[in-house]
């Protein structure tokens, strides 16, 4: 079953990288987009903010070196998860990240 998102926003929250008991780093960032896209012929407004979690020796470090306000392109795919309130929402889990100029 397909599952692939790629999207370009900008960083809203600062990344954050901490490591898992395997000692594998994680970084976590918010992103933010916003564009006009058609849908039925219309032009609309369309506005996001997703969390991203970036895995490994090799993402996870080049996520961290990214800054509040900087464009980036992630692509990867969705996945289920709560929030600390129990509360249901949506992640990106990056597969390439990649800065936008």
């Amino acid at each position: 079953m397909a599952n692939r998102l790629e999207l370009d926003g900008r960083v809203v929250r600062a990344p954050d990288i901490r490591y898992s008991p395997a000692a594998i780093p994680i970084t976590r960032f918010v992103l933010e987009h916003r564009s006009r896209q058609v849908e039925a012929g219309l032009s609309r407004e369309v506005y996001c903010r997703i969390g991203v979690v970036a895995c490994g020796e090799d993402l996870a470090p080049k996520a961290k070196a990214f800054g509040t306000d900087d464009r980036v392109r992630v692509s990867g795919f969705i996945e289920r998860t709560t929030n600390r309130q129990g509360e249901p929402r949506l992640v990106l889990h990056a597969v390439e990240i990649e800065p936008i100029d």
